[in-house]
């Protein structure tokens, strides 16, 4: 790294935190003004305004939208060094195309394991908090009830329930089926079924049929206590829960769920893909922003900046669909988190080999 390089980063992470500062700022005081209602109505004290919703509201939005603020700051300080014939002073001092991308990608490395971190480890803690806020004083989307669930709780181990309120911990008309491979070995019925503590459940009013060959054996009672290894908690896990998740943690819940074979879990798969996709995106963006802005052209800056808003805002609108299309089973998680990347990628490469001739 020589001096000139440590320019040229300083010159973009300086944007970046810029651009991000000034860009959230913007956006909490739009935020509060649309909320503000909403706290005055709860009387929610300023401390929790503060460190519950606020302070992990601007991790939580600058990694979403990490790639608008990546390529508006390569555009926007390259062509300001296009502008002053700086990019020109550097190819006439002997410096390659490929070069002077050096730099750039340097710091594309720092913010894509910048974005990894806040995605798998620290987001995940703080929008725990701020969505538990959102919940209880500006808009109520937790479940009180679920219905028709369906989970392999262990290898074998079927449980059906119709209905499940989590306030008072009950489940009506259940089913746990036992299975020996393919074969059906016991069915047991009940009314009822309500948590106790340590994956303790009872059947109340319950019937139990076990099957050996070609006879039947059945019994019925009043109460019936067994164990399954599963709470209450992971009836109600919804699309929003794989927010509030470490990388780890999400990795393992959907190896679980997989094995119980439940069926939402595409939500989730998406949401791990794109803990790394997004940050992926930084080196795209940084190769397309670069590529776009080197060269001193009529317009200048403002020009730059509007095709770079515009390409963004694109970008963010193809994730944005592709997983709704993932959700909907129109299309692979994977692929659902990647493709925006790839479309890009292959917008990138030409351009960047056309700007280096």
């Amino acid at each position: 790294m020589k001096r000139l390089d440590w320019y040229i980063i300083k010159k973009f992470l300086g944007t970046f935190f810029f651009s991000i500062v000034l860009i959230l700022s913007i956006a909490i005081v739009f935020d509060l003004t649309e909320k503000m209602d909403d706290f005055f109505e709860h009387q929610v004290p300023l401390r929790e305004i503060l460190l519950d919703y606020y302070l992990p509201f601007i991790p939580y939005y600058m990694n979403m939208f990490s790639s608008l603020f990546i390529f508006i700051s390569v555009i926007y300080f390259t062509s300001k060094m296009a502008g002053n014939s700086e990019i020109i002073a550097m190819h006439a001092a002997g410096m390659s195309y490929h070069r002077l991308m050096v730099p750039y990608a340097f710091s594309a490395t720092l913010l894509f394991i910048l974005g990894i971190f806040l995605g798998g480890w620290v987001i995940p803690k703080s929008s725990a908090r701020m969505l538990h806020f959102t919940d209880q004083y500006v808009e109520h989307f937790s479940k009180e009830n679920a219905r028709n669930i369906q989970m392999e709780v262990e290898p074998g181990r079927v449980l059906y329930i119709e209905s499940f309120q989590r306030r008072s911990n009950i489940g009506y008309r259940c089913s746990i089926e036992q299975f020996e491979g393919k074969t059906l070995v016991s069915r047991t019925t009940a009314d009822r079924i309500y948590y106790d503590s340590l994956q303790y459940w009872h059947l109340d009013q319950f019937t139990q049929r076990t099957f050996s060959g070609m006879r039947e054996r059945l019994s019925r009672g009043e109460r019936l206590d067994i164990e399954m290894p599963v709470i209450p908690d992971e009836l109600f896990i919804t699309a929003q829960e794989a927010q509030q998740m470490t990388t780890p943690e999400l990795r393992h819940y959907m190896e679980r769920q997989r094995q119980r074979g439940s069926g939402n879990v595409k939500a989730f798969e998406v949401e791990y893909h794109k803990r790394w996709a997004s940050p992926l995106g930084a080196f795209i963006m940084t190769l397309l922003g670069v590529t776009m802005s080197s060269r001193k052209v009529r317009g200048g800056m403002g020009k730059n900046l509007g095709i770079g808003i515009v390409l963004t805002a694109a970008y963010i609108l193809f994730s944005t669909v592709s997983t709704t299309f993932s959700v909907n089973n129109v299309m692979s998680p994977f692929m659902a988190a990647w493709l925006p990347n790839f479309a890009f990628l292959a917008i990138s490469i030409p351009l960047y080999i056309r700007a280096s001739k």
